[in-house]
């Protein structure tokens, strides 16, 4: 694939921690899409806020401020990762959809594209600038508008399974499975606003856990174990 859309959790990037930051975590996964941006892949990048915030199980706090704030947690967690990938050897620029200061610089599709032709990484933060969406939403929405040619979904677990493998021990993993059946039976890859989009602009994901050795490598050059989730 010549451009891909890597999605990192949040909460994968602070380690046993869990919330904030575990640097050896962070720069495994910068020296993992150096390899891979060596070989000459354009690689954009979304990144959750889940290691600093989660909205949603506020109920106090109106939705659309709740919103806000994970979106400058997705701005903060790009601005760390993105010095961790200069630390191993690599250009980055991150882009918002909403002014940030001189921190980031605002998306355009054309400033994207020159940044990608200039062999950089490219960080898309702070979701798609509204309340409502995710950045599940937030990577399929840039993902397509950017022409990629697939996502790939780092995820605590290993793939897509029929059930929660934490509550059922049985649960059967699925080595690929139809966006529809996704949407269906309702698998939650991710959100349904984000199943659908990839449905109806035929964009497909390829989930798979982080945590294993060499994953986005493994991932990324046809050592794929994951789920595929076909269009």
């Amino acid at each position: 694939m010549k451009r891909v859309f890597l999605k990192l959790s949040g909460e994968a990037l602070a380690g046993e921690k869990h919330t904030g930051f575990d640097e050896p975590t962070v720069t495994e996964v910068a020296k993992q899409v150096k390899q891979i941006a060596d070989k000459g892949v354009q690689v954009g990048i979304v990144i959750g806020g889940g290691n600093f915030w989660r909205g949603r199980t506020s109920e106090t706090i109106d939705r659309t401020k709740a919103d806000q704030i994970g979106m400058l947690a997705t701005i903060m967690n790009c601005i760390y990762v993105s010095e961790i990938f200069h630390s191993v050897g690599m250009k980055t620029q991150i882009l918002t959809p909403f002014e940030c200061g001189s921190m980031t610089k605002l998306f355009s599709k054309d400033r994207a594209n020159k940044y990608f032709e200039k062999g950089m990484v490219v960080f898309f933060a702070g979701g798609t600038g509204h309340p409502y969406f995710s950045t599940d939403t937030g990577i399929v929405l840039r993902a397509i508008e950017m022409d990629a040619e697939g996502i790939y979904l780092a995820k605590a677990i290993d793939g897509v399974y029929d059930s929660d493998p934490k509550l059922n021990p049985a649960a059967v993993k699925y080595d690929e499975v139809s966006i529809q059946e996704v949407i269906d039976k309702k698998l939650a890859v991710v959100d349904l606003t984000a199943s659908i989009m990839c449905m109806e602009n035929k964009m497909p994901m390829y989930v798979f856990g982080l945590n294993e050795e060499n994953s986005i490598v493994k991932a990324m050059t046809g050592e794929f174990s994951g789920t595929k989730v076909t269009v």
